[in-house]
């Protein structure tokens, strides 16, 4: 069962690290018109599912459900823009300490215990971020920002997501936040709308694809596997947007970047392992 959620994760990684490459290649392109398609293309395959398996397409708790899906539409914004201004592998590790802010809005709001160690762990993960600044000067701020302020919002998604807990089916969920940014997405992409031609069309549907089977596969990953054994393969993401990354887009990446995104990717880790152990 081990290898099998190793096989899942590697290919959730993939799938999102291949997203990740995509929306950078469409430079001529708003970020709200991805974010559309991002959108629309993932719509394909939750729509049929909740259709078919006849779930309710409204859910039941309504209001969490679009204040998921507002916060997760905001965080996905920032990251879309984050990753035209920095290293697509530096913006992946800033994003992922969004269980950080996580675990301080479950502190805050759901009164959930934070191990005494975890703020070491959390710390660590802070101080690879302030590597990353600090010591690259050549680093966009905006980009830096924009990751961050993410982060933020995906610790929202996942406050929500558990105050949502199994009240809702996932794909009703995901369908949620799906619908609602391409809504949005679309409406602020009119203004600024381009018409895509001939590859691009693919490009831009293929980007709801990656993250609906990234999504899928992470989840297939969590469901046969220990989740401190797993959950730290997400990190792979990073490892695979930096190689994408330093061949398709000449990326450079310095010292203090990789020590810098090492730290994170440490500090969160420890984290997933302390905090999941029984």
């Amino acid at each position: 069962m081990l290898k099998k959620a190793i096989q899942y994760m590697v290919i959730s990684a993939l799938a999102f690290t291949l997203m990740n490459a995509f929306v950078k290649s469409l430079d001529n392109f708003g970020v709200y018109q991805i974010v559309f398609f991002r959108s629309i293309g993932s719509l394909f395959f939750t729509m049929p599912f909740l259709l078919k398996n006849k779930i309710s397409l409204l859910g039941n708790k309504k209001g969490l459900l679009v204040m998921r899906s507002i916060f997760g539409l905001i965080s996905m914004t920032l990251f879309f823009l984050s990753i035209k201004y920095i290293a697509m592998g530096t913006a992946v590790s800033i994003r992922y300490i969004g269980p950080i802010f996580a675990a301080f809005f479950a502190l805050l709001f759901l009164n959930e215990k934070i191990k005494p160690i975890q703020w070491l762990f959390f710390l660590i993960a802070f101080i690879g971020v302030l590597v990353l600044k600090g010591f690259d000067t050549e680093m966009d701020i905006k980009g830096i920002v924009f990751a961050l302020i993410s982060a933020v919002f995906v610790g929202l998604v996942y406050i929500t997501i558990r105050k949502i807990g199994s009240g809702d089916h996932p794909v009703v969920v995901v369908n949620y936040f799906m619908i609602i940014s391409a809504v949005i997405g679309g409406v602020l992409a009119i203004t600024d709308w381009v018409n895509p031609v001939g590859k691009e069309w693919l490009v831009l549907l293929s980007l709801g694809v990656f993250g609906y089977f990234a999504q899928l596969y992470m989840t297939k990953a969590m469901q046969v596997g220990e989740t401190n054994q797993i959950a730290p393969l997400k990190y792979l993401e990073v490892i695979f947007t930096m190689i994408i990354g330093l061949f398709w887009f000449s990326e450079i990446y310095t010292i203090w970047t990789v020590f810098g995104i090492l730290l994170i990717v440490l500090g969160l880790t420890l984290n997933v392992i302390t905090k999941k152990k029984a």
